[in-house]
């Protein structure tokens, strides 16, 4: 499960199709209708948010008004209701993190994409999120190379 920090307009296609799918399963989690990823540490930022239903309510409506901007057909009907919510704070170190893992996967699989983002420095978050410096997430799985160690400036970057 991925539930990217970053604007979902820097997904591809199957990027955004596949983050309204976790999404949704997020939803089905926080509101008890499933058993499994209870315990997803992608989950923890939303159960940890004072009203997390409405919180994945407003993470949702996000993708689907991405979605819309591209003229697919998502379900608005999926998402329930959407209100004002307090942001959930996301780190520098977290969007650059993901920033370089949706770059990864864009020069596989959408090489127009890649070209279009590759120079993007200071990539938004989504926009129920709002930045603070600070390392990566401490529930993200980081893969380090031997001999190698993450760290990120005051600003985020590596």
């Amino acid at each position: 499960m991925r539930l990217w920090s970053l604007h979902p307009k820097y997904l591809d296609t199957q990027g955004l199709v596949a983050l309204w799918r976790e999404g949704l399963l997020a939803r089905a989690v926080l509101r008890g209708n499933t058993h499994g990823y209870k315990h997803h540490p992608q989950l923890d930022r939303f159960a940890a948010h004072a009203q997390p239903r409405l919180a994945i309510n407003a993470y949702l409506a996000g993708v689907y008004a991405e979605a819309k901007a591209r003229g697919y057909s998502f379900d608005r009907t999926k998402i329930g209701p959407v209100k004002v919510v307090e942001p959930i704070v996301v780190t520098t170190g977290q969007i650059h993190h993901e920033w370089q893992h949706l770059l990864a996967k864009l020069a596989v699989r959408s090489p127009a994409q890649f070209e279009q983002w590759r120079l993007l420095k200071r990539p938004m978050c989504h926009p129920l999120l709002r930045q603070s410096a600070g390392p990566v997430a401490s529930w993200e799985r980081v893969q380090v190379a031997p001999n190698q160690s993450f760290k990120a400036d005051a600003s985020g970057a590596a």
